[in-house]
């Protein structure tokens, strides 16, 4: 992690902070000043996530604690997780319900089955956190497009709802299942009428701010951007783990979901022309996290003979994902090249920034504007071209570092939470009439 600059051992004479330190020191001190007001004091508000636990789920926990640092009660609704299971427990203030679901959806009737369950179970709870902590608004964070159901039940008691726009859901659907047809007009629909009913809409960047504005038909002041910025509090880099690169000169790392959409198959194929066409057996790979596309894709990996330079680490700590990407000397993102991904801002990339890596990923809209000279792009869903740019990196260390040191400086400058608290807090004082 860059240290900020380091003040002369004079009485007399001080090093002047760099511009990106500068800029991350007035962050912060607007942040910490907007919540030192205690602007949402006496307010109560509900969160109810249905893909991830909370605290494992970053940005909804980020958003949490920053209500809470602000003066509101806050509840939170999520499921189970691994390493998260107890039905109700209170972290740094905040009410923390979770409830259990169907594991790993398949086909229509696994997501009929699971988001039945999450509909139940949320507003089950949502009356118990109204009996025991009271709220004035419900933040749902999709996906599902239907948390919109349990809010409908509020509004007319005069509970506001704030729709934390995640992932734009047909775009999903069509990027995970190739078509389009029945499903995804049922979540056209379930988009229309959560954005129907939202009083105030957080988008995650400009690209769904816009469908916010032209597909959901909300005022353009009712709608904030509010990015998934990586706490540099939280984000430290350590000291790097030599094991990770199983004797090799070079890691590369990856970090996410292991889904269908994400394209690790992509990437597979550009470790297997690595390895395979050009010879390459000084690059290992490790890819971080877990998801329902995890077994298949080590199936995957062993067909093509590449378990010896493919560590698959399944959903890790804080500790190994810290490790990882603090040894590794190249970060990738292969996602497809398609409407989702194009208009999605994928935390892993401003992940990658913060711990100063360059990067690898295919030309999109959202990942070049995050990423900008930070990263390198490749030819959409071109494995091979994809293998070449790594191939240049790892050839390059003082582009490696320069790559780096931009990434880090767009975070600090423009990206970093503390740069998204004033838009969170303008967002509930506009919903709530402050």
């Amino acid at each position: 992690m860059t240290a900020l600059p380091r003040q002369e051992r004079s009485t007399t004479i001080v090093a002047k902070p760099t511009p990106s330190a500068r800029s991350a020191a007035e962050a912060r001190e607007r942040a910490e000043s907007i919540l030192a007001a205690k602007p949402l004091t006496g307010k109560g508000i509900l969160i109810i996530v249905e893909n991830l636990p909370v605290p494992f789920d970053r940005r909804v926990w980020q958003e949490a604690t920053t209500l809470q640092k602000a003066g509101a009660t806050v509840s939170v609704i999520c499921p189970t997780g691994k390493g998260f299971d107890a039905p109700h427990e209170t972290i740094d203030g905040i009410h923390v319900y979770r409830h259990k679901l169907p594991l790993d959806a398949h086909g229509a009737l696994g997501y009929l089955a699971e988001y039945s369950a999450a509909l139940f179970w949320e507003t089950f709870l949502a009356f118990r956190v109204l009996r025991r902590h009271g709220f004035d608004a419900i933040h749902a964070c999709n996906p599902p497009d239907l948390i919109f159901l349990v809010a409908s039940l509020f509004k007319p008691f005069g509970k506001k709802f704030m729709f934390d726009h995640h992932d734009i859901n047909p775009e999903l659907y069509e990027a995970k299942f190739g078509k389009r047809g029945f499903f995804w007009r049922l979540m056209v629909l379930a988009e229309r009428l959560t954005f129907g009913l939202a009083d105030v809409s957080i988008a995650t960047n400009n690209s769904y701010r816009d469908i916010a504005i032209e597909r959901g038909n909300m005022a353009p002041d009712d709608v904030y951007v509010v990015r998934s910025g990586p706490n540099l509090d939280k984000l430290q880099r350590v000291a790097p783990n030599p094991a990770w690169k199983k004797g090799r000169t070079h890691l590369v790392g990856y970090v996410g979901v292991m889904g269908q959409q994400e394209g690790i198959d992509l990437l597979l194929e550009s470790v297997s022309h690595l390895v395979h066409d050009k010879g390459r057996t000084d690059i290992q790979f490790c890819l971080v996290g877990g998801g329902p596309a995890l077994e298949e894709l080590k199936a995957q990996s062993t067909a093509m003979g590449l378990d010896d330079f493919v560590t698959f680490t399944g959903r890790a700590s804080d500790e190994t994902l810290f490790e990882v990407l603090s040894t590794s000397d190249v970060c990738v993102n292969p996602d497809r090249v398609n409407p989702m991904n194009d208009k999605s801002t994928m935390n892993k990339i401003l992940e990658y920034m913060a711990f100063e890596k360059p990067i690898v990923q295919y030309e999109v809209v959202e990942g070049r504007y995050s990423a900008q000279s930070a990263s390198t792009y490749a030819r959409p869903n071109d494995p091979v071209h994809m293998a070449e740019q790594i191939e240049l990196l790892v050839a390059d260390p003082e582009r490696r570092a320069e790559m780096g040191r931009v990434g880090r400086a767009r975070v600090e400058n423009q990206f970093s939470w503390d740069h998204q608290v004033p838009a969170l807090i303008a967002a509930y004082r506009k919903i709530f009439g402050l």
